[in-house]
């Protein structure tokens, strides 16, 4: 299975103040949310975020949550995104098939929010360089159960250029330049 933009959505899943700094490579993450939330925001693909307990934790870190629109923001207290019914009903109302996900941590909320997404009738796919975890281990343990659950893992790139299809396009030029 390819992504299509016209089916797929992007769940940004946790990527908070007080959670960043604390994950295996910050940097990483950051930047490549951000790359996901521009090829999403280029391309017409609807974007939500989850924020896991703001009060305690802080909302989105400023770099992604200067690129998203307030209302598609959702505090949570779940683990997984699915489980959290103003989420799991902000996804389902877009009513497409595919959900690209990013985020942290990993191992939990966003292992679980796939699986949950799954469960729920959805095409989840987790955008693995654009994940991160307190350790790398977790990663590592999260990567092998979503391969066994049949949840597919992709980088950045792959997401982009699924969503892309083809060369030579203005939005293909905007895009290329800016994961050079």
């Amino acid at each position: 299975m390819l992504l299509d933009r016209a089916q797929s959505c992007l769940l940004i899943v946790d990527v908070q103040e007080r959670l960043v700094p604390v994950m295996t490579d910050p940097r990483r993450v950051i930047h490549h949310c951000y790359l996901l939330l521009r090829a999403a925001q280029t391309l017409s693909v609807p974007i939500i975020a989850s924020e896991q307990y703001p009060k305690g934790l802080g909302p989105t870190i400023i770099d992604l949550r200067q690129q998203m629109v307030d209302q598609n923001i959702f505090a949570k207290m779940h683990f997984s995104a699915a489980a959290d019914p103003a989420l799991r009903e902000g996804v389902m109302a877009l009513v497409r098939p595919q959900i690209v996900i990013a985020g942290i941590e990993s191992h939990v909320c966003v292992l679980q929010t796939a699986l949950g997404f799954k469960g729920l009738g959805l095409t989840p796919v987790v955008v693995a360089d654009a994940c991160a975890s307190r350790r790398a281990e977790s990663e590592h343990m999260a990567w092998g159960r979503l391969r066994q659950e049949g949840i597919p893992l992709l980088s950045v790139e792959m997401v982009i250029f699924e969503w892309l299809a083809q060369a030579g396009t203005a939005e293909f030029k905007e895009l290329s330049a800016l994961i050079r």
